[in-house]
């Protein structure tokens, strides 16, 4: 069964404390678990308040599922963080 994993560098130069980078991250992090079921967690940079990373997982049925909706996860981040500054990691898939 495969794996599929991604990383999603966050840059909240407008963040004044962890309160308004938690918003952020929490927003996004709930709208890919609700909408396409996959794992997700805040991996690094708990402590800062200006940068994240976000990290999504998912475990599929093969590679072609994982790569259809990771690319669909990747485009909603992509909409959720509009106005922020991010980069989107590549797609890994494990056998």
């Amino acid at each position: 069964m495969p794996l599929a994993a991604m990383a999603i560098e966050i840059t909240l130069p407008g963040a004044r404390s962890l309160k308004d980078k938690r918003a952020v991250v929490r927003a996004l992090k709930d709208r890919l678990r609700a909408h396409f079921n996959v794992s997700v967690a805040e991996m690094d940079h708990q402590a800062a308040w200006q940068r994240a990373t976000v990290g999504v997982a998912a475990i599929g049925p093969d590679r072609e599922y994982l790569a259809g909706l990771m690319a669909r996860a990747a485009a909603a981040a992509a909409a959720a963080l509009a106005g922020q500054e991010f980069e989107l990691g590549g797609v890994e898939i494990l056998e």
